[in-house]
């Protein structure tokens, strides 16, 4: 290896295999620069940044465990110490993954999906409109205050806002349409 040091006190270090490290003049930042291009970063915080060059993906652990990957496409996936993983896509659409095995996605046109560790969904619209979908029946619930709920036996049964209440059986029949 090569060691030099520079006259504002950088120190360089070439390895026989091309590898650089280069360790600025107060000690504090470490860089360190492969030979297949990947670049490795250590911050005077702790923090480490480390480029995979092939996959032109940044990785960077911090200090309180957070580690923050960065893709090519502009995707970035958040991975806390708590077990939550927030995925950001090139879209603006978010993804969280909960350690309790919640799940939530915000859309860019303000749907929300919420996905609860039993299976069961929340549709939220933008526009208001909600949808609950349950292994017993999937329900619409309209900005108006009517709410559809189709059962897993295939009975529906709609509540109108007006108060109006229709049933319908598995096949179709109206059973009861009180208004």
């Amino acid at each position: 290896k090569v060691e030099e040091v520079l006259t504002d006190g950088r120190q360089i270090i070439t390895f026989r295999n091309g590898t650089k490290k280069e360790i600025s003049a107060d000690k504090r930042t470490t860089t360190i620069s492969f030979f297949n291009g990947d670049v490795k970063k250590i911050m005077p915080d702790q923090s480490v940044i480390y480029y995979y060059a092939d996959a032109q993906t940044t990785h960077t652990a911090y200090p309180d465990g957070l580690q923050v990957l960065q893709f090519p496409n502009n995707q970035i996936e958040k991975h806390y110490p708590d077990g939550t993983q927030e995925t950001v896509f090139p879209d603006q659409t978010v993804k969280c993954l909960y350690s309790d095995g919640f799940k939530e996605t915000f859309f860019p046109d303000g749907t929300v999906v919420k996905v609860k560790k039993n299976g069961d969904k929340i549709v939220v619209f933008s526009n208001g409109q909600k949808e609950i979908h349950t292994v017993q029946f999937k329900r619409q619930e309209y900005p108006d205050g009517t709410v559809k709920t189709v059962y897993c036996n295939g009975r529906q049964e709609t509540k109108y806002s007006t108060g109006r209440v229709r049933i319908k059986d598995e096949e179709g029949n109206i059973i009861l349409d009180k208004k």
